[in-house]
Formats: C-alpha cells, sequence, structure tokens
C-alpha cells in the first residue's frame, strides 16, 4: 500500500446469517480496537462467522469475532477478546431493549473499511428461523 492512500473495501462477510435468521434491520456501528488488530484487519485475517454482539455491563459488544494476532507487533492482542460497538446511545439503549424484550439476537453481516479507513461493522437485528423457513427461503 503506497504512502497516502487508504484500503476501503470489504474485509469479512457473514453469508451464513442471512440463511440461519430474517433479518429485519440493518445498523452500521463502530469499533473500538488496537493498532495490531488493524493492522491484521488491512491483511484480511478475520473470520465473524461465529460472533454476535450482546450486552455487557449496558455496553454493546462483539463478542467471537476472531481477529488473528499480527505476527510484526511488538505488544499483541487476544483474537477473540470482546469488542465494544460504537452507536449512538439511542440507538444502543433500542438494540437492548430488542435483545431482552423480544429475543432478537444481534448478528454481524459485514465487516469493512469505510471511505476514510475507519473499520465498520454492519450489525443486523434479525430473528432465528425454523428449519421448514430455510427450507422456503432457498426455495425462493
Amino acid at each position: 500500500m503506497a504512502k497516502g492512500t487508504i484500503n476501503t473495501g470489504r474485509i469479512a462477510e457473514n453469508r451464513k446469517a442471512r440463511h440461519e435468521y430474517e433479518i429485519e434491520e440493518r445498523v452500521e456501528a463502530g469499533l473500538i480496537l488496537r493498532g495490531s488488530e488493524v493492522k491484521s484487519l488491512r491483511n484480511g485475517r478475520v473470520s465473524i462467522a461465529e460472533s454476535y454482539a450482546g450486552e455487557d455491563q449496558g455496553r454493546l459488544v462483539l463478542f467471537n469475532a476472531n481477529i488473528p494476532v499480527y505476527e510484526p507487533a511488538r505488544v499483541n492482542h487476544d483474537p477473540k477478546r470482546p469488542r465494544e460497538l460504537l452507536v449512538k446511545i439511542r440507538e444502543r439503549n433500542r438494540m437492548l431493549g430488542l435483545i431482552r424484550r423480544e429475543g432478537m439476537t444481534l448478528v454481524p453481516l459485514v465487516m469493512y473499511f469505510n471511505d476514510r479507513g475507519v473499520a465498520k461493522i454492519l450489525i443486523g437485528m434479525a430473528k432465528g428461523r425454523r428449519k421448514q423457513d430455510k427450507r422456503q427461503a432457498d426455495k425462493d
């Protein structure tokens, strides 16, 4: 990557989520990352297939996302550590309310770099599908 250029585009996609869940709404969120995590993301080495978002002490957190260690870094990170999501307070409260009351799941759909080179994640508010619904979705 040349000096002054910004790496933008998709880093990871959760294709399984569209099959397993009925996605009702999408929300863009920022991530609080460490330096070695950003370097690993720029290499395209991340997996969000088994990850989900939830509540941790009143905060919205991404759990189980696997960002492997960046070998050249002096100080590295834990690959599966919980990462705090950055959304507006009103949006966060609404999402946490949906999780508690209606039993919805917050599923990460896509992780990408925006035009400014900032790591973002697209979270889908979803309800789980039954086996029959999955078959019908495949048919359609």
